[in-house]
């Protein structure tokens, strides 16, 4: 039976993993419980994990250690495992990124607000306050929390010194090669999917993700589940220590073409495009004669930037652009920099700019654009619903995330499309949602259709049943093919004539 060492993350002391522990001793493993203390930067934090994985059989070099590390807590794992890694059988992620030579805690684990604080400050002095018990939802999702976690969250919370968030983590190497799982959280916008996806754009920082040693379990809840959900945290972490769990990409299998790609569910006609700068223009006949209405698609993200292709030449988005001009309507894609989850107010400027140019064109009746949001640009909704020029006659939404998700650290009250229409909003929404949408990402949808119905905006929902993130790609039911027309026909219809 492995030994398990339960290192605590931001705020949290080692009672936050307790009744995982008692599970866990339940069934007869060994468990350490890491008391990091309130150390005033990340190198004493990983002396004390060190210290524990020291105590455990310390003459022996077999690798009987599962060492679990949640949120800030991974870096003093990981720095721990690269100094003792002939110890170390398994690394376990709870909740959380992979952690990098080199990289600060703060960085991503932070909030936006707290990240911008301290960014123009040493940070190595002071202390990050605990949230009230109001907040905790700040860092992290509290899906799955009873009041009586939530007490026990604020009760115990300690401050954290700012030196363990902003000291660099440095690594030698050692641990690299060990085998890892990582515990995703449904409920904090982390799933396997979603994994599969960002390897999918070829992110050098996922690739150590496809090893067939590295494996993944998702959870339903939030951001705590030593707290919401102990037994099957503790279930999860046994499963691991064996060696199960889903692998992103086995040995047998090759990469999947992601759903951005694959064919569209419909038969567009092959309209040339015409590209100038960051948009390309899909232009129906006869629009030298006549100016057309326009559709703007725009992407979601984030996208890492480098990605080839990019964005704009996906399937999914060239495919609407033809099947708009195929309508008589000018359809447009773009390329814009929503790279990093706090990008919104840049990728913002990169959209404003685009339709701008768009409406420039004499080909465009700059009177009649809508604009259509796909997943993570829905967030973008927001200025539009705020502030909605006369010639913005429709907004369209095709799976999207309606709101930062809570893994995210983006608390920017100018992207949060339910607070800008509780106002009442004016222009024709139409939303398509996806039945086998993740739990998280549903969430943000239903906030934001019950903000628009009690403000009186003119939401008009589509709804695909049966239908993935992505359909367009992944599922070509009737359901789907029909959603995607009607949302078109009644895109166009609202675009009007002159």
């Amino acid at each position: 039976m492995m030994e398990y060492v339960l290192v605590p993350g931001l705020f949290t002391g080692s009672q936050v993993w307790r009744a995982t522990a008692e599970k866990l001793t339940g069934r007869g493993a060994k468990t350490h419980l890491v008391p990091l203390g309130s150390a005033a930067d990340l190198e004493t934090h990983i002396a004390r994990v060190v210290e524990t994985i020291d105590a455990i059989g310390a003459t022996t070099d077999e690798r009987d250690i599962v060492l679990v590390g949640h949120d800030y807590g991974m870096h003093p794992a990981v720095g721990a495992a690269d100094r003792r890694a002939n110890r170390i059988a398994r690394i376990v992620y709870v909740d959380t990124a992979p952690v990098q030579d080199g990289a600060a805690a703060l960085a991503t684990l932070a909030d936006q607000e707290v990240r911008e604080r301290f960014a123009a400050s040493d940070g190595t002095t002071g202390e990050l306050p605990p949230p009230p018990r109001e907040e905790w939802q700040r860092w992290g999702s509290t899906a799955g929390l009873s009041d009586e976690d939530l007490d026990l969250l604020t009760t115990s919370a300690a401050a954290q010194p700012l030196g363990t968030l902003t000291q660099p983590l440095r690594l030698t190497g050692e641990a690299e090669s060990l085998p890892s799982t990582g515990v995703l959280c449904a409920e904090s916008g982390a799933t396997i999917a979603t994994l599969r996806m960002l390897m999918s754009f070829g992110d050098p920082m996922f690739a150590s993700l496809s090893r067939p040693d590295v494996t993944f379990f998702e959870l339903p809840t939030g951001h705590w589940p030593m707290l919401s959900c102990p037994e099957e945290l503790a279930d999860v972490l046994l499963a691991a220590a064996a060696g199960q769990g889903t692998s992103l990409v086995t040995p047998e299998e090759a990469p999947e073409t992601p759903a951005y790609l694959r064919p569209f569910l419909l038969d567009v006609p092959q309209v040339p495009r015409e590209r100038c700068g960051n948009i390309d223009l899909y232009v129906p006949e006869g629009a030298e004669t006549t100016a057309r209405p326009a559709i703007v698609f725009v992407h979601g993200g984030p996208v890492p930037a480098g990605v080839e292709p990019t964005p704009r030449d996906w399937t999914t988005f060239t495919s609407y652009a033809r099947y708009a001009a195929e309508q008589g309507v000018i359809g447009v894609t773009l390329d814009h920099r929503l790279h990093d989850v706090s990008a919104y107010p840049t990728a913002a400027e990169d959209l404003a700019a685009a339709v701008a140019e768009v409406r420039a064109d004499p080909r465009v009746d700059g009177d009649r654009i809508a604009l259509w949001f796909f997943s993570g640009s829905g967030p973008m909704t927001a200025p539009w619903l705020r502030e909605t020029p006369p010639w913005l006659r429709c907004l369209a939404a095709c799976y999207p995330i309606m709101a930062p998700l809570p893994g995210w650290g983006v608390n920017d009250p100018r992207f949060r499309p339910a607070e800008a229409v509780a106002g009442g909003g004016t222009v024709p929404f139409v939303l398509v949602r996806a039945g086998l949408e993740t739990s998280a990402v549903a969430a943000t949808v239903a906030e934001f259709v019950a903000a628009a119905e009690a403000s009186g905006t003119p939401l008009e929902l589509l709804d695909v049943p049966d239908g993935h993130h992505g359909f367009e790609g992944l599922d070509h039911t009737d359901d789907a093919r029909n959603a995607v027309r009607e949302a078109m026909r009644r895109v166009v219809e609202r675009l009007g004539s002159e």
